[in-house]
């Protein structure tokens, strides 16, 4: 197939990428550094330049695209959310999927499907109930960035494309994401849960990720929503203690939630409450997790140093 990925340099974008090249697809990677991007995703990826604000050559590299891949989007968690960075989380989801979007209307030869990337965030925070795909938008900014971002999307289907939201949780790796930022303490004899410690966490180890990108790609009867997440949601306290086996050390000193409040603002707020999120759509269409459940996926990953 031939794919063009927005997003193709990030934590998801290069693994996600070489996996496509590696399996024979003609990849494309939209990106606002197009020579680090050749150099990340490596010679038999294409590199084009855009900066996700303006149409321009770049959308000739729509036509006759089989999929379209959406993963662009400043990251979520690397600051704290002031205005001006919360201005910059949308504009870099919701402006570059409209822009996107709207370029791939333009063109002739139409993609036959846009994978977009969302977040469980959609549902806001949430007590011990399951959510599935069918679970109501919640409240927040994070609930509301999910909502628009995932509007612009789904303009793609008043044209016929197949559109697939992917509403990520936490997804681990040793390079990437929340983890590495987690491990740390741990290895100090220092770890412990975010209190309370009882709100949920919905993750997926990344090879998941990337797997249930590649379904999604090979499975035509799937549209909408699709939750990005193992099917076992864990509370941070099983979380913690989980990685303290893996890790032979104690998960003893917890993180109060008042603490990252101060440190984070309104993003430190958000790590104090969770989502029971689970991949009804994944699971009834035949995708097998790799990592279903959390301490073997904690395991693997640690164990490449």
């Amino acid at each position: 197939m031939r794919i063009v990925v927005s997003g193709g340099t990030g934590f998801i974008g290069r693994p996600l990428c070489a996996s496509l090249c590696q399996e024979g697809h003609q990849v494309t990677v939209l990106s606002r550094r197009k020579a680090e991007a050749q150099r990340s995703c490596g010679s038999t990826v294409t590199a084009v330049e855009w900066n996700g604000l303006e149409a321009g050559a770049w959308e000739h590299c729509l036509e006759g695209a089989d999929v379209v891949i959406n993963l662009a989007g400043a990251p979520i968690a690397d600051g704290r959310w002031t205005d001006a960075r919360k201005q910059l989380l949308s504009e870099s989801r919701v402006l570059s999927t409209r822009l996107l979007v709207a370029a791939m209307s333009r063109r002739s030869s139409k993609p036959r499907a846009l994978t977009s990337a969302s977040g469980i965030g959609y549902y806001g925070a949430s007590d011990d109930r399951v959510l599935d795909e069918g679970a109501a938008h919640g409240r927040g900014f994070l609930a509301d960035l999910c909502l628009a971002w995932e509007a612009e999307a789904l303009r793609a289907a008043e044209f016929g494309v197949r559109v697939v939201m992917l509403r990520t949780g936490m997804v681990l790796e040793q390079d990437g994401g929340a983890l590495p930022k987690m491990l740390l303490p741990f290895r100090l004899f220092a770890g412990g849960p975010i209190m309370p410690g009882t709100q949920w966490v919905s993750w997926i180890h990344r090879h998941d990720h990337i797997g249930l990108i590649q379904w999604v790609l090979t499975t035509p009867s799937v549209s909408g929503p699709v939750n990005a997440v193992a099917p076992e949601a864990v509370t941070m306290n099983r979380f913690c203690e989980a990685l303290g086996r893996v890790l032979h050390r104690p998960s003893w000193l917890p993180v109060p939630g008042f603490a990252l409040h101060v440190a984070l603002g309104e993003l430190g707020t958000l790590m104090t409450m969770g989502q029971r999120v689970n991949p009804a759509k994944a699971l009834s269409g035949g995708y097998v997790f790799h990592y279903p459940t959390l301490e073997p996926a904690l395991r693997a990953i640690v164990a490449k140093g």
